[in-house]
């Protein structure tokens, strides 16, 4: 019998939010509450909230904005890891919270980025249940997909989480997904918002 996996949360928190104008993980959600209640959730709240009850721990990838994010970090029971060098590049982050997601003796890591809304606890439930499946039949890892728009969180188990670690930091999740493609699964989910983009101001009032 497989045992459950020990899954670590992984957020990646590190981007300059350049086109955005403003650190998209400090940006109030859901974004009707933006200016109305100084104690409403931001963005890296939520996807602290949404990832901790499927996980051990939840780990929040920084860069330079680490001590902006230091007390939402601690207030919501996450740890917080910086990206010393987040100029490399999205990838460098993501190897930075999977190296810390091994220390918590994770073998498997359930990764977001701040920026993409979370989903419902409904759609992380399936996204589990079938990552445990394909988990069972040598699969590496099962991506959320609704009506063929894939999304975010990834969950990754150990093997593909040890590809992710051996790539150059040159490179992209994606091309490292893409070469084990016949060890990943896509996982039907209800939510919406799955893979919506929310990089500029344009496009986060137009979810509100």
């Amino acid at each position: 019998m497989t045992l459950q996996a020990r899954m670590c949360g992984v957020i990646l928190a590190a981007g300059f939010s350049s086109r955005m104008g403003r650190d998209k993980a400090l940006l109030p959600w859901p974004p009707a509450v933006a200016g109305s209640d100084a104690l409403g959730e931001t963005m890296l709240s939520a996807a602290i909230a949404a990832l901790k009850p499927f996980t051990s721990a939840v780990i929040v990838v920084a860069g330079r904005n680490a001590e902006q994010l230091s007390l939402i970090v601690r207030a919501h029971g996450a740890a917080l890891v910086v990206n010393a060098a987040p100029e490399r590049g999205q990838f460098s982050s993501l190897q930075e919270g999977l190296r810390a997601a091994l220390e918590h003796d994770a073998d498997a890591a359930m990764i977001t980025i701040v920026d993409c809304p979370p989903l419902s606890a409904r759609s992380l439930e399936l996204l589990c249940a079938a990552f445990e499946r394909a988990r069972a039949g040598g699969q590496w890892g099962v991506i959320p997909e609704r009506n063929g728009k894939r999304g975010h969180p990834l969950i990754a188990g150990r093997a593909l989480m040890d590809a992710f670690l051996a790539a150059p930091v040159t490179r992209n999740a994606r091309a490292v997904r893409q070469a084990h493609a016949e060890r990943m699964q896509t996982v039907a989910v209800p939510d919406l918002l799955l893979g919506v983009d929310v990089n500029t101001p344009e496009e986060y009032g137009a979810l509100g």
